[in-house]
């Protein structure tokens, strides 16, 4: 995972336990045959191209209502 994307990321969400659930769950749909968003001349890892999703803004995530009850506390 390069580090300058998970910068990159970590801007857009700044909380690195939503940051790794984003992450993780669109890596499992990029395996599953999912296309990338981003055009990249270069080959990404699943992860790489994720981090680059979000920070381009192409990926974004939602609370759910309990979800963001906790996270307020």
């Amino acid at each position: 995972m390069r580090d300058d994307y998970l910068q990159a990321a970590l801007l857009v969400i700044d909380d690195p336990m939503i940051l790794v659930n984003v992450v993780s769950r669109r890596v499992k749909q990029l395996r599953q045959g999912s296309r990338p968003l981003v055009v990249s001349l270069e080959k990404l890892s699943a992860e790489d191209t994720a981090l680059r999703e979000i920070s381009e803004g192409k990926i974004s995530y939602e609370l759910g209502a309990d979800a963001d009850a906790n996270h307020r506390r």
